[in-house]
């Protein structure tokens, strides 16, 4: 569970990114957290990966207060979420095999388990036939579909997707969007930041909306509050 308490976040430039902001998204949810260009979208993401610190409030993400978390425990807390971001972050010197391994290599997984786990995860995002191709002889989506893959490979029970289909065309933006619903099935808790609408209204899930650093509301698609 992700719990979002009187959350406010005031930059040393007085720049107001958040204003007591409440949300709550329970195990298993899919939600979307909409809005404009300085909504307050990253400035929650960067709490919720403990890049920043809130100016007041609190958040707990399965039970951790991030506010009182040692700041030498902060690296193996953030192990624990799948990430993906817009630009995929893949290494580009490294296969596609490589790059989702990597993710297991630096938690200190066995050489047995990389095998087994890797082409699974593969399979899984629909890359099993490209695991030997390097990221720049790939597609847009095929490269989000790897950065997927990497992001899971350590059975994170949340995934957050910052703007994933930011770079893709709609044909893309929607598959990866239907690879997201089918993790979510899987029991893994999936948030995706986004801004476009018409990706939003083709899902049918729940959506937050930020305006101005405040949530201005919170309901499923069709008008159903949560």
């Amino acid at each position: 569970m992700i719990e979002i308490k009187n959350v406010s976040k005031t930059y040393d430039t007085g720049n107001k990114a958040l204003k007591n902001v409440n949300i709550q998204i329970e195990d298993g949810e899919f939600v979307f957290i909409m809005g404009r260009s300085g909504s307050g979208k990253s400035t929650l993401m960067k709490l919720l990966l403990k890049e920043t610190e809130p100016t007041s409030g609190r958040i707990i993400v399965n039970d951790m207060d991030l506010q009182k978390m040692p700041r030498r425990y902060v690296p193996k807390y953030r192990r624990k979420l799948g990430v993906v971001f817009q630009d995929f972050r893949l290494l580009r010197d490294r296969n596609v095999f490589e790059n989702v391994a990597f993710a297991q290599r630096v938690v200190g997984a066995s050489s047995r388990s990389i095998r087994e786990s890797v082409p699974r995860m593969l399979k899984l995002v629909g890359l099993s036939a490209k695991y030997k191709s390097l990221p720049q002889h790939l597609s847009g989506g095929e490269q989000q579909r790897v950065a997927i893959a990497r992001a899971l490979i350590n059975r994170p029970e949340v995934l957050l997707a910052d703007e994933p289909t930011g770079n893709l065309d709609h044909g893309n933006a929607v598959e990866i969007m239907k690879l997201l619903e089918e993790i979510n099935s899987r029991g893994t808790t999936v948030v995706v930041v986004t801004h476009s609408q018409e990706l939003v209204e083709q899902m049918g899930k729940r959506v937050i909306t930020l305006e101005r650093g405040r949530l201005i509301s919170d309901e499923m698609k069709g008008g159903f509050a949560t």
